[in-house]
């Protein structure tokens, strides 16, 4: 048995940057600045930091990147009301909710109410339709973030067959609808497994010279537990890294998808 070659995300995060910070000095020489606002409830450390990531990001692309704070104790009223205030402003073209919000308010519900249009997340159930039909609009991150990484290695899915484990509305499902469009970077035949727990794929359970990407993961306190072992790399072909895999190009789409629904907004397509 060998070592598996890695799949990095960072290069694939990087070219993405790129494109995005070109796309923000476009629209910028034409007067448009584009605009990313986050909304966070509640007082989660791990949350308010990858908000904190997130509008530094922003600051450095060029974007705006207005931001409510909301208490714990806000009310499922309060949280709809600040999307809304969000959705009439004509100059904030993405919206962010960060998940998850404390319990006793319902994310889906708030998801509902924000206007497709500006969802980058790309879960809004339109958006998820769009995604089934193989329509233009934004796409789940995560999954868009799988695609571009295996495209940028040149691992091609046309014609092979790819299992995606777990079926969830963030990464299963919608990853198996992408990576099973009639599309030079997809077209693949996928079966969908469902379940994801950590350390479920183990060697024995990867075909020699098989791709494996890890995207699913846990935590316990601070500890990261993936769903594949880091053993598989004995029997893989390829395989993303522990850390520095999947978490970079998801972001990045993050603001691929801000950058897309503000070119959408001025009229130029995206």
């Amino acid at each position: 048995m060998g070592v598996a070659r890695l799949l990095p995300g960072g290069p694939v995060a990087d070219r993405v940057w790129g494109e995005v910070a070109a796309e923000v000095v476009a629209l910028r020489a034409a007067g448009v600045t584009p605009s990313l606002a986050t909304v966070l409830v509640g007082d989660d450390d791990a949350s308010a930091g990858y908000i904190r990531i997130k509008r530094r990001r922003a600051a450095e692309l060029g974007f705006a990147s207005p931001h409510v704070r909301l208490p714990a104790s806000a009310s499922q009223v309060d949280l709809h009301r600040v999307i809304e205030e969000f959705n009439a402003d004509r100059g904030v073209h993405g919206v962010l909710v960060q998940h998850p919000v404390p319990g006793g308010l319902d994310y889906g519900r708030a998801l509902q109410v924000l206007d497709p249009d500006k969802d980058v997340d790309g879960m809004h159930p339109v958006n998820l339709g769009r995604l089934a039909l193989g329509l233009p609009g934004p796409v789940p991150c995560t999954p868009a973030g799988i695609e571009a990484l295996l495209a940028f290695h040149g691992v091609s899915v046309a014609g092979r067959e790819v299992v995606v484990l777990g079926r969830g509305a963030t990464l299963g499902r919608p990853l198996a609808m992408l990576l099973g469009q009639k599309r030079a970077t997809a077209d693949a035949a996928v079966t969908v497994v469902h379940a994801g727990v950590p350390g479920i794929v183990r060697p024995e359970h990867v075909r020699p010279g098989a791709v494996v990407v890890g995207g699913g993961v846990r935590y316990a306190g601070r500890r990261l537990l993936p769903d594949v072992d880091p053993a598989c790399a004995r029997v893989a072909g390829a395989i993303t890294p522990r850390v520095g895999g999947v978490g970079p190009t998801t972001v990045a789409m993050l603001f691929r998808n801000a950058v897309g629904a503000a070119r959408r907004a001025v009229g130029w397509g995206g």
